[in-house]
């Protein structure tokens, strides 16, 4: 062991840990070739083929309306600042409107996230004095692999630029611990990038306030509070208020909007499986794989006590842990959040602590228990991601293809709640077909809804009718003219309690068809005098419930 002196005090150095024995650079190469070809085909498979589900509907829709839409509509019925969707339409101004121009963005993101991460890693293994590429490369792995990370890489919301943010934030964070063991002032590129990673957490989504808080409290560690210079103390003062300045607006968006999703929510709050929930984000589904990552989380934090480096373990924690568990009380006590899309980002900073396990070393053949369980771990996730391609979820392909041979000329499709139009109408543009729909009461968002609605989710914008006005809808001559109404509902036991709407409209009208698939329920509603034989009998079943 060996002490250095200098401005920030002694720094401790210690022989690193006997592991196991450096990889030739062409495997290194070989290697990192094969783990981003891994993470372009993971994320990249089939990309096009997926529709759109409801809250990527919600993207493609405000993208798609202007930036007047945006930033004068957008913020008085969505939680969410307008930034990601002003990004979006941005994006696709220039690279299309399809589905898989609108899904090229998340995935250049989460591709990314991958040199970032490795380089973030490098950076964590050289403070620990330990084998950078090894780190690297392990880091690049359990990323490329993680299953969470991968399914939000395809999402059209706002997590894949989250998870890169995020993922800047701690290679920044690395940065400034290194500069500051090393007596340099806090001022410089990291602690910019440091700024900017965290307004862009602020602006991207609602949640923003619980990461920028886990950032400030780990940055709190590793900055050396005792050392600082007035210098430093005017930078950290400043340029955190410079932050807080330009995300005022969507602080207000958030105040505005809080207390209806507070107020009127269909979420709803449980303990069931709690820590598997937790957790889901950094492993994914399997307890074998929690097993693992434990195993690695542990080394890696052994490793950096063992240094003297416990300012930059709680650092790393409190990024991991930190926002989730505060989800968990503001769940518990406010609101419930959606816990795992929400803090995918979380990810990063745990998946980095793991990689760092691989360099633990006890004696001879210590190193074998964290090579083992990262081995364990990354069979595991490949395994779970290429499982997961066989799955689609939300198919509004299969809805769209069943109501395609039943539409007839002069049918219309009423969605009730409104926003089920949102990913129809994307499917049935990607399928190009005809099949108009009809937003009930009006297009997305219904901001002054007929007296005695109410809100169900927690949105301004999608209300819930009272049954005077839903038979008022049933019994105008634009719907009674209709021969087949085909009434798309999602979730009718939160938005349409005892089918209100459907009763209304099968009042002279007889049942012609029904498709059912989790949330997604469309009913086929013929005038009685227009009934033909072979249309009243024909049925379908299948898994799903189609009939």
């Amino acid at each position: 062991m060996a002490i250095q002196s200098g401005m920030a005090g002694p720094v401790w150095h210690k022989r690193a840990p006997m592991t196991a024995a450096k990889l030739p650079r062409p495997a290194l190469f070989l290697a990192a070739a094969l783990i981003a070809g891994f993470a372009l085909w993971a994320r990249a498979w089939n990309l096009g083929a997926e529709p759109m589900w409801l809250d990527e509907g919600y993207s493609a829709y405000a993208a798609a309306q202007g930036w007047d839409f945006l930033w004068n509509i957008v913020p008085r019925y969505e939680t969410h600042p307008p930034f990601y969707y002003s990004l979006l339409r941005a994006w696709t101004l220039v690279a299309g409107d399809g589905l898989l121009a609108h899904r090229m963005l998340g995935l250049l993101c989460g591709l990314a996230t991958l040199p970032v991460a490795a380089l973030a890693a490098a950076g964590l293994a050289r403070i620990a004095g330990v084998d950078r590429a090894r780190v690297a490369l392990a880091a690049a792995a359990l990323v490329a692999a993680s299953p969470v990370l991968v399914w939000m890489t395809r999402e059209i919301r706002p997590y894949p630029l989250m998870i890169l943010a995020y993922a800047g934030e701690t290679l920044a964070l690395l940065a400034i611990a290194e500069r500051r063991a090393e007596g340099r002032p806090l001022a410089g590129a990291a602690f910019a990038g440091w700024l900017g990673c965290g307004t862009l957490m602020l602006w991207l989504h609602n949640l923003g306030p619980l990461y920028a808080g886990a950032m400030g409290l780990a940055l709190l560690c590793i900055v050396r509070v005792r050392t600082m210079t007035r210098a430093d103390w005017l930078w950290f003062v400043g340029g955190h208020v410079l932050a807080i300045a330009l995300w005022l607006p969507a602080l207000l968006i958030l105040l505005d909007q809080a207390p209806e999703w507070v107020k009127a929510t269909w979420l709803k709050f449980s303990t069931v499986d709690l820590w598997r929930r937790a957790t889901y984000m950094f492993t994914g589904p399997r307890d074998d794989i929690r097993a693992a990552a434990a195993i690695l989380a542990l080394c890696g934090a052994a490793l950096l006590w063992r240094i003297r480096r416990r300012d930059l373990l709680a650092a790393l924690l409190i990024l991991a842990l930190l926002p989730v568990g505060v989800s968990l009380v503001v769940s518990a006590q406010i609101t419930p959040v959606f816990i795992i899309r929400t803090m995918t980002a979380l990810a990063v900073p745990a998946l980095l602590l793991m990689a760092l396990g691989i360099a633990w070393g006890w004696r001879r053949f210590g190193w074998l228990l964290p090579v083992g369980a990262l081995a364990w771990m990354l069979v595991g996730q490949v395994g779970i991601d290429i499982e997961s391609r066989g799955h689609v979820r939300r198919d509004w392909y299969e809805a769209v293809a069943w109501l395609a041979p039943r539409f007839q000329p002069g049918d219309v499709v009423l969605a009730y709640p409104n926003e089920g139009a949102l990913p129809f109408d994307r499917a049935v543009r990607d399928r190009r077909l005809a099949m108009p729909s009809r937003p009930i009461p009006t297009p997305v968002p219904s901001l002054d809804p007929p007296p005695g609605s109410w809100y169900v989710s927690g949105s301004r914008g999608v209300p819930s009718l009272d049954r005077a006005h839903l038979r008022a809808i049933a019994e105008a001559p634009a719907t009674r003219t209709v021969p087949t109404v085909w009434l798309l509902r999602l979730g009718p036991w939160a938005y349409d309690k005892g089918d209100v709407f459907l009763e209304e409209l099968s009042r002279d009208r007889v049942e012609v068809g029904h498709f059912r698939d989790g949330a997604i329920d469309i009913v086929g509603l013929r005038q009685k005098e227009k009934i033909l034989p072979e249309r009243s009998l024909g049925r379908i079943s299948g898994p799903t419930a189609h009939r």
